[in-house]
């Protein structure tokens, strides 16, 4: 189990050279446990009263490996970086999306979808970087009576270390392993028992039967590599950034396909919408939207999930 300790050293020498990770670490856990003993009383509260007064770990550790941090003057510099992460980490990939799901709406082609949000991701990171940088800025020489950071730190908002194995284990294989086939297995279900009958008593698919000349064979062999993919890795017990880049490939191979095929209206079988009781067309114009949410919103956050824990990994590796 991680002490505040364990994850106040972990968050300073994280960012510090390599070569002077061991030896920082050393000095930082010998200070800190000599600190707390002197402090003496409940453990706990020593603890966490020594680790307020180092402050800061970002601080710490640009101090320990003599880093200016001075991009907009070193009073807000970590401020100004913590909020740039929020804003590129949570605020950059929903506007996107919605971006995307408005062209989705108004039934643009694959190529305006991806176009627009493309430069609606450029333009808004742009956006969000000036405006940030300018409004500190400002506070930073409007303000020069202030001597304290804007935000408090305390030693509750130390990172958790993380996990090497994080996100590799049977938590990540079995749900590949039974989704996937589940997936193939509807596929050719769809197509052998469905919940409609034709005139002559055969099925109605949902899938329009064409698609078994080239796209559900492809599909097929996309659930096969996936599967392959989540035997890899979890083999490698780790993620690392062939492995993220993999995964960014696989999730565009089939949801650029997929989008394409669904906006063209070439994924539903018109005698099944009909079935369910949808004038000509209408089927697609409600079901379209749906999918290409579905497909866009789940490609996009695994990627971005894949990436991430490679980044983390790469961190706790070093």
């Amino acid at each position: 189990m991680t002490t505040l300790t364990d994850r106040y050293i972990w968050a300073v020498t994280r960012s510090v050279p390599e070569q002077q990770r061991s030896d920082i670490e050393r000095e930082l856990r010998a200070s800190i446990d000599d600190d707390i003993e002197a402090r003496g009383g409940d453990i706990a509260t020593a603890e966490r009263e020594t680790l307020l007064a180092l402050g800061d770990p970002d601080r710490l550790a640009a101090s320990y490996a003599q880093r200016p941090a001075m991009l907009i003057g070193p009073k807000y510099f970590f401020d100004y970086v913590r909020l740039l992460r929020v804003l590129y980490a949570i605020v950059l990939p929903i506007t996107v999306v919605a971006v995307a799901a408005a062209h989705v709406i108004a039934r643009d082609g694959i190529g305006e979808i991806i176009g627009g949000s493309i430069v609606a991701g450029i333009t808004i990171g742009a956006h969000l970087g000036f405006w940030t940088t300018l409004v500190f800025a400002v506070i930073e020489r409007t303000d020069a009576a202030r001597t304290a950071p804007l935000t408090e730190w305390k030693p509750e908002s130390l990172p958790q270390i993380p996990d090497r194995r994080a996100g590799t284990g049977l938590a990540e294989l079995i749900p590949a392993v039974v989704f996937l086939p589940f997936f193939a297995g509807a596929i050719v279900w769809q197509q052998l028992s469905s919940v409609f009958q034709d005139a002559a008593g055969a099925p109605v698919p949902l899938l329009r039967p064409e698609l078994w000349s080239f796209w559900i064979p492809y599909t097929f062999v996309l659930i096969a590599l996936e599967l392959v993919f989540a035997v890899v890795l979890y083999r490698l017990q780790r993620w690392t950034w062939p492995m993220a880049i993999v995964n960014v490939l696989l999730n565009l191979a089939f949801m650029i396909p997929a989008t394409w095929l669904v906006l063209q209206d070439r994924v539903f079988n018109p005698v099944f919408t009909a079935e369910l009781g949808f004038p000509d067309g209408l089927g697609a114009a409600v079901l379209a939207p749906v999918m290409v949410l579905v497909f866009l919103g789940a490609g996009i956050g695994d990627a971005a999930d894949g990436i991430v824990k490679a980044r983390r990994a790469s961190l706790a590796s070093r």
